[in-house]
Parts: C-alpha cells; structure tokens; sequence
C-alpha cells in the first residue's frame, strides 16, 4: 500500500528541493540544556560525596595520630640510676634474712640519702625537697620488693634503677621546653661581695640574650599597666560627665569615685613611666621575673640561676652549687629555656639537677612495662591497666553468659516456635525499641535491681555484666533472629520430611547453619558494650580501685571508666596515660570485630 505525498511535499519535489527531517525531541536546545544540567548535579554530587569521605578520612586520621601520639608517651619511662652499697645494719637489723624481714627496712630512707649523696651542694630544706620530687614515691617500694626477693644483693656495690617522677620523666620528654645554649665566646668571672651577693661578669656581647629578654618583659609590662591606666581614664571622663547634672550628696559621691578613678589612673601611669624608664636605662636593671625564659650559668658540676641584671652584672642565685673566681672561655656556659618557669611544673633547681643527672649518665630511658602489669595508682608514673583490662574480661564473661543464651534462646523461640499474633507482635516491637534505649537507662536499672533490691556488691563485674547483658540483649536477639531467619526454608522443609520433629529440625539443622552469623552479631554487641561507661558510672565502677580483681564478686574497673577518671585529672603525664588506655581499648575492640569477621568468614555456607 503506498501513502500518497501531500501537496507541499508534491510541490518540493516538482521544484527539486528536500524537506529538512524533524528534530528529535531529544535533542531539541532546551533538551541539551536538560542533560548538562543532569550532568553537572551529577558531577556535584560525586564531588560532594568524595569531599565527605576526604573529610571523614582525614578527621578519623587526625583523631588517630593525635591519639597515637599521645599513648607513644606513655609507653617509655625515665629511671635515675645510681651506684650505692646497700647495707644489710639497715634493712635486715636482727640478721633474719627472711623476705618479711627484708620488707620491714627504712627503704625510704635510703634512697632520699643515696639522693642527696649525688648533690653534696644542696643542703637547704627547699632543695632537698625538690631533689627528692625527682624520684617516684614508688621507687623505695621497687627497691623494697627487688631486695626481699633477692634480686638486688646486700652489701654490695649495686647499679640501682630507681623510676623518676612524672614531672621529670615529661621534662626529658620536652614536654616542658628545652634547654638551649647561648654563645658564650668570652672569659667570665663571678664575685662574691661582702655582703654575701655573687655577681656574674661577663663580656656584654656574651650578656646582650639575657638583657635583651629582661627589656622585653619591661616594655611588655609597661604596655600592660599604660592599658590599665587608659580603662581608668576612661571612668575619670565618666564621672566628669556626670558632675554636671548631680548635686548634694549625690554630687560628693560621685567626686569621691572620680578621685578613686584619677589615683589609680596616676599610679599606673607612674608604675609603666618606671618600668619604661628600666628598660631604657643601660643594660636594662631589673628583677627576672618567672614570666620569662630562665637563663642558668654553668661551671662544671654547678649551675646558678640569673635573677637580677644590672649596669654591675648578673646577680646569680646558686642552684646546685657556685665557685667564685675566672673561667677562661669554654670552661663556662651559659643556657637558656624556651618556656618560663612559671608554665612548667619543674623548677629551675629541678632543670640544674636533671641536667646533671644527664650528662654524667645516670638517666636511663626504657620501656613502660609497669602501664600493663600495674593497677590505678594518684602518681601517674605508677599508673596502670591491668586491674581495667582484668575487670573489663570479668565484666564482658558475665554479660557474654548472660545475654547469649538468653538472647538465642529467645530468638529461637520468636522465629520457630512463636504464634505471629498481637502479643509477638507487641514484644517484637518493644525488643527493637530496647535496642535504642539511651545505655545510661539500664545503670539506673541496675542501681535499683541490682544494688538497692537485691544487694548485690558495689563497683563488682557480677552488677556490671549483668547491667551490660540486659543493654546487649536486644543487640543478640535481633541479630540471632537474622541469622535463623537467613537459613533457607528448604532446610527446615527437607528436616520435616524426613520425619524430624520441629525440635530437632530447629537444633539439628537449623541452628547450626545460623550459628556464624549469631556468634558475629554477639561479638560485635559484646564490643559495643566493652565500650560503655554511663552505665557502670551508676553503679559505683567509677570508685578507685588498685587491686587486681581475682573474681566476679571482687570489686573492679573498666577500660573505659579508668580512660574516663584518668581524663579529668590535673596532671599532664594522665594525658598520656589515658591516650595509651584508649588505644588498648581499641586494640580490644579491633580484635573483638576480627574475630566476629574470622568466625562468619570460617562457617558461614552461601546458599
């Protein structure tokens, strides 16, 4: 059948022209401005998204080397090591030999003299007391347990290791600055006065790095005080203004704050013109105030402090000792710290004698073993996660035998056994709901249940794994339903027909298939209850304990709740700690998932 062509198409024909074909409407103009448009919110979206992931990367990498940082600090200690002859008179007096006898020795004693032994020049009280602060107060206790058990002998000469204290331990760490020394190129010489003064002169080439930071603190000061005086300027003009329009008392009063608000003015102003006056002076005179990097002059074994400048010299304040007399060039130094000592927890006296502890070779560097074999502990250097790591495996074995069976065995049921009417449908609905109740609900469970009904003990892992079981337990229940639900529908009807009971098509055939992916969905709710703190808070875990516990009904602590103690302590050295308690707990929770990974990949069948 042909179609007969119209007139126009007739006409073009006769005329020898060709009709245009129509365009698609596809690829129309507004079409093509459609599909780039499509294209580029497309090109957005992958640009958002991958900026998203960038960002969550890079956060999760800055959370991470912070974390990882911080917990490096914790694994190495410090220890002061020192020659000295411990004398059986002392520690064993009635010539016992036993173990309880050695115990019984004054320990303390003799390390705080083995101390001052090693500093001959330090005979104040002040000093002495900040020499013994270099030592842990649990140094006398190793040496204590390494005597009784006849590591360390008795009467005779011995290498003792004794652990620094945590300020000392962060110094050499440089978490409290360094010490940094100063050209000193010229011959120096220290006068003692008669009036018992020691001053220090020295070329002023070698003197400009300390007069120069004492200018500076001046001015510094100066502009502080002339910005005070300006704030009490400020209320003069306010007064003044209000002068007019008062009279009779009210007028008086307001003179009086106007005359209060002027000598302050005055005396600020004349304290910077003082200070200003100081710093251009020569050689700018002046006390060396904490707010200012120290500077220390040494000469061999002795270290002084310079505290005043002057046109005169450098008086100088004897640290760990000071001999008058000259000292050619090299036979001196002098050094500098990068942080005032009022922003550091060591003082200079601590700086001088740890240096020297250094350079003669007595400060030993080694491996923190103590933070995994030791408990809690106030001194940060003694501090530990064994009783954490400990209690969280006794707090994680009662909520593992408690939300397990329970949780599979009421899984089973819903799935296999249960009628689907109103009443599963309501405890299904609730079993999802328990899974988002906020954790700290079920502390306040326990507090009531388990301590104040049935009077259970205070901070044991028996109250913390329960309350973490019944926290878990919707986590196991939804999980373990999953799992069952997975198995095919063949298994069971293959069971069945063969003549198996429900019972044994359930236990037999289909449990055993659906067991990876229960064991996988138990482990990763039993990591996300080693995790938890609110509610073992509640229920008294928070409390400081030092033992190790040997058992359920012991009390205890958690990883998380000694990460959450450590966190809110003043010390800087806790920082550390907690940052190496974090990465064990993660270490816990990668090896927790890893086996949940391993044991899904070991026996889960594809069907």
């Amino acid at each position: 059948m042909s179609i007969a062509a119209s007139p126009e198409d007739l006409a073009a024909q006769a005329a020898g022209a060709v009709k245009a074909p129509a365009l698609s409407p596809h690829m129309t103009e507004a079409a093509q401005r459609r599909l780039k448009s499509r294209r580029a919110a497309d090109l957005r979206l992958r640009i958002y998204g991958l900026a998203a992931i960038a960002f969550a990367t890079l956060s999760l990498v800055a959370l991470l080397w912070s974390t990882f940082s911080k917990a490096g600090a914790a694994l190495t200690a410090h220890s002061v090591v020192m020659s000295a002859n411990i004398p059986a008179s002392e520690m064993d007096p009635q010539g016992l030999g036993t173990a309880e006898a050695l115990r019984r020795g004054n320990y303390q004693g003799f390390v705080r003299d083995a101390l001052y032994a090693e500093f001959p020049g330090v005979t104040d009280r002040a000093g002495r007391r900040e020499l013994a602060a270099l030592l842990s107060s649990g140094a006398p206790d190793d040496l204590r347990d390494q005597v009784s058990s006849g590591e360390t002998p008795l009467n005779q000469t011995v290498q003792l290791k004794l652990l620094a204290s945590d300020d000392a331990d962060l110094y050499f760490k440089g978490y409290y600055g360094s010490l940094n020394a100063l050209p000193a190129a010229g011959a120096a010489r220290v006068e003692t006065g008669a009036d018992g003064i020691s001053r220090l002169i020295m070329p002023e080439p070698d003197a400009e790095p300390i007069y120069a930071a004492l200018d500076a603190h001046l001015r510094e000061q100066a502009v502080t005080l002339r910005a005070q005086a300006e704030a009490q300027e400020r209320g003069v003009a306010h007064h003044q203004a209000l002068a007019a329009g008062l009279s009779g008392a009210a007028a008086a009063a307001n003179q009086a704050s106007l005359d209060q608000f002027a000598a302050r003015r005055d005396q600020l102003t004349a304290q910077a013109v003082a200070l200003e006056a100081q710093a251009d002076a020569p050689g700018a005179v002046g006390v060396l105030s904490p707010q200012i990097p120290s500077f220390f002059f040494r000469e061999g074994e002795n270290w002084s402090r310079v505290a005043e400048a002057g046109p005169e010299g450098l008086r100088l304040e004897p640290l760990t000792g000071l001999a008058a007399g000259s000292f050619a060039a090299g036979a001196w130094g002098l050094y500098e710290t990068d942080r005032p000592s009022a922003g550091r927890r060591v003082s200079d006296r601590q700086v001088a004698m740890l240096e020297t502890l250094q350079a003669r070779g007595e400060i030993d560097s080694h491996m923190n073993w103590r933070f995994f074999t030791s408990g809690d502990s106030r001194e940060a250097e003694l501090a530990g996660v064994k009783g954490a790591v400990i209690g969280s495996f006794w707090t994680l074995l009662v909520t593992f035998l408690f939300a397990f069976p329970v949780g599979v065995s009421a899984a089973i049921y819903l799935e296999e056994f249960a009628p689907k009417n109103r009443w599963t449908n309501f405890i299904e609905v609730n079993i999802n709901n328990l899974a988002a109740v906020p954790s700290i609900v079920f502390g306040l469970l326990g507090l009531a249940v388990f301590l104040n009904f049935m009077g259970l003990p205070r901070s044991a892992p028996i109250v913390g794994g329960l309350v973490l079981g019944l926290m878990t337990l919707p986590v196991v229940i939804i999980a373990s339903r999953a799992a069952i639900r997975a198995v095919p529908p063949s298994i069971r009807d293959g069971a069945l027909g063969l003549g198996a009971s429900r019972m044994q098509a359930t236990f037999h055939h289909v449990l055993p298939l659906a067991m990876p992916g229960i064991m996988t969905g138990a482990i990763i709710g039993m990591a996300q209850a080693l995790g938890e703190t609110a509610p073992l808070i509640m229920i008294g875990m928070v409390a400081f304990i030092v033992d190790t516990p040997s058992g359920v009904m012991e009390p205890a602590t958690v990883l998380p709740v000694q990460i959450f103690r450590w966190s809110d302590f003043p010390e800087r050295a806790f920082e550390f700690r907690t940052a190496a308690a974090i990465v064990t707990l993660l270490a816990f929770l990668i090896l927790m998932n890893a086996v949940a990974v391993l044991v899904r990949r070991r026996f889960e069948r594809r069907w």
